[in-house]
């Protein structure tokens, strides 16, 4: 077997123990290893040695009106703070390592099983996070808390985009909204924080606003990054053009994504460091606008993906009957290990495990469980 093994791997787990470091007892990742700090730090600054010198440095940068987390944050079940890092950041490493958030990668953003380089639901909240952060940073807002509910706010999306939100609708009391559930089923394990949580509930122009600024950042951060990549996406299979593009969006904020987010962004930090409102000037909100609806006419609403729509429509709700009617397929529901379930909590858990699936695994337990004809499966699928 040593045969096999070759040079480059051996040098590779050469490096498993590290490095003796130049303090005692350290350990250092590079032999040559030279990086330090000075712990007391410049003017008295110094390295943060508990939670609350961390709270305490970063309230001195937050700008007046800005969300400040405390201890270990207002949480439905209470727990003890973390060392070190702050409520809000808890929340965050908690989303980038949860099952819902890694299941983005296989959702749909605007195409089902897009091309390379095309975007998914994950890639979408990436994008929104960048957009947020960059002007909550420049705005003096908590970029913990932006973060969190920027990576939070579509967990909550079935397979097959907002078409899955028609497709579950009849099956949930007061209809199924992608951002009510994220908050309320999908990551509700995870016991975020209440400021968190009304952010994602609420980051669609539709719900009430949310209760914190860096939620409304989260808002129009959102339509900024999903108008911008997804006319670049459209663009980039054929569906539209450039030149499309009416002129008014061009002759405002450029024709290609970073000329866009640029002009997006910065009009809505110049907005807030001058009146203080979440919001964007009005001469860019109407650019902002007319892009939406130029993407809306001419990419959601065109006949092929009104078509593919009415597909996972019919094929989810087709999946949720079949597990609410056999809830022991379920795989929390088996965990259990309960009685038979009664028909609401038979209905929900259905609802829930299907609201989770990604694309293909939808559309594969369709095949397998209902014999649903692949012909019939949106373009893309593997046949």
């Amino acid at each position: 077997m040593s045969e096999l093994i070759s040079d480059r791997s051996r040098r590779w787990a050469a490096t498993m123990e590290g490095f003796e470091g130049g303090a005692d007892d350290v350990t250092v990742a590079h032999q040559d290893s030279r990086a330090a700090i000075d712990v007391a730090g410049p003017g008295g600054v110094s390295v943060a040695r508990s939670l609350e010198e961390r709270e305490e440095q970063l309230d001195a940068l937050l700008a007046p009106g800005a969300t400040r987390g405390h201890g270990a944050g207002s949480r439905a079940r209470e727990e003890e703070p973390d060392q070190f890092r702050t409520c809000f950041e808890r929340d965050r490493d908690r989303i980038l390592h949860s099952t819902a958030f890694r299941r983005l990668a296989g959702k749909t953003q605007v195409f089902i099983f897009p091309d390379d380089h095309l975007r998914t639901r994950l890639t979408h909240a990436l994008e929104v996070a960048q957009v947020a952060t960059g002007v909550a940073r420049a705005a003096g807002l908590n970029v913990a808390l932006t973060e969190a509910i920027a990576i939070g706010h579509d967990c909550g999306h079935g397979p097959g985009g907002h078409a899955s939100e028609e497709a579950l609708d009849p099956f949930v009391v007061g209809g199924f909204d992608h951002a009510t559930w994220g908050a309320d089923v999908s990551l509700v394990s995870l016991n975020l924080c209440a400021e968190t949580l009304d952010g994602i509930r609420n980051h669609s122009w539709s719900r009430p606003a949310p209760s914190t600024p860096e939620g409304e950042v989260v808002s129009w951060a959102d339509r900024i990054a999903y108008v911008c990549h997804d006319f670049e996406d459209a663009v980039a299979v054929g569906i539209v053009t450039v030149e499309e593009l009416p002129a008014l969006v061009r002759e405002r904020c450029g024709e290609r994504r970073g000329q866009q987010l640029g002009s997006f962004i910065n009009a809505m930090i110049r907005t807030i460091g001058s009146t203080g409102v979440i919001g964007m000037d009005a001469w860019h909100a109407e650019a902002l606008a007319a892009f939406r609806s130029f993407n809306y006419e001419t990419i959601y609403l065109r006949g092929p993906s009104r078509q593919q729509a009415s597909v996972v429509v019919a094929m989810l709700r087709e999946l949720v009957e079949y597990f609410a009617a056999h809830p022991n397929l379920i795989p929390d529901v088996a965990r259990r290990g309960a009685a038979p379930e009664s028909p609401p909590l038979a209905l929900r858990d259905a609802v829930s495990y299907v609201a989770g699936m990604t694309d293909r695994f939808a559309c594969r337990s369709a095949v397998t469980l209902l014999d649903w004809p692949i012909d019939q499966l949106p373009n893309g699928i593997d046949r």
